[in-house]
């Protein structure tokens, strides 16, 4: 069976965030799926099957550890293997959908070879009663924190505080959430709006190097906060990323988020098993 591994959110190779993508005719078992994520030991592997309907396919994304029920970066990489890569069945048009846990996602395309992401923004709200463990887990304690669908995101004042912070995991591993958020504005000279880090040892992932899911979490507020719908992003890990994102709000509900960037293709190979 074909496999590959790209980096996604970034227009370099050893950077963005690495993700595996495996087209298939049809699902493996569970088992099986979460055996090959944890082989492959990357953030996410994502393994999506072809539906009847034009341009549409089913998807599923394992960490080594777990199914996850969204997940940003793998869902741009496969874009771009649907796209670009899988030429027996590429798209007829330059917009696809993927059935998934978290309901119809789409993935655009655009002719400067960027993909977008339109993901359901996330109901964010203060968190007024916080589980110990999550202030006990980080170095230096935020201004605001507020909770999400699967999510703490903790806000602070500046960058250096963000680049600065070095968690315990183990006791953030104890917070009940898929994982944790930090952020702040981006320094005055900075050529994006905020900054952004994500931790999930909870889900086997002690600092995630770009997480496009965050960023539905990430948007409503920063779009309140900065009285912008249009924002850049960059998420501080070691290989970092850089996101461009859109929030489309509705008047019944919180909306969708587009979030934008570039994929490098790594490798492309075949599992034995």
């Amino acid at each position: 069976m074909r496999i590959y591994q790209l980096d996604a959110f970034t227009d370099r190779l050893f950077a963005g965030n690495p993700a595996a993508v495996m087209p298939l005719t049809e699902w493996l078992s569970d088992e099986q799926m979460l055996q090959i994520a944890a082989e492959n030991n990357l953030a996410e592997t994502a393994f999506y099957v072809k539906t009847d309907q034009p341009d549409t396919y089913h998807i599923r994304w394992f960490t080594p550890t777990v199914e996850v029920a969204l997940c940003g970066h793998a869902t741009l990489a496969t874009g771009y293997v649907v796209f670009f890569l899988e030429t027996d069945s590429m798209p007829e048009s330059d917009q696809i959908f993927f059935e998934s846990q978290s309901g119809q996602l789409k993935v655009c395309r655009s002719e400067n070879g960027w993909l977008t992401l339109d993901f359901p923004a996330d109901v964010v709200h203060k968190a007024n009663l916080q589980p110990p463990a999550l202030l006990a887990s980080v170095t230096e304690k935020p201004v605001e924190v507020h909770k999400g669908k699967t999510d703490y995101l903790l806000v602070y004042e500046t960058q250096a505080q963000i680049e600065a912070l070095n968690p315990d995991f183990r006791e953030m591993s104890t917070v009940p959430a898929r994982g944790v958020i930090v952020t702040a504005p981006a320094d005055a000279d900075s050529d994006v709006d905020f900054v952004a880090r994500f931790f999930g040892p909870q889900s086997g992932i002690d600092e995630d190097p770009v997480t496009g899911s965050a960023y539905t979490t990430l948007m409503p507020y920063w779009t309140e906060k900065l009285g912008k719908i249009e924002l850049t992003a960059r998420q501080l890990s070691k290989r970092g990323g850089y996101l461009r994102c859109k929030l489309n709000a509705d008047e019944n509900g919180p909306g969708r988020v587009d979030i934008s960037g570039q994929v490098q293709l790594y490798m492309t190979g075949d599992i034995n098993f």
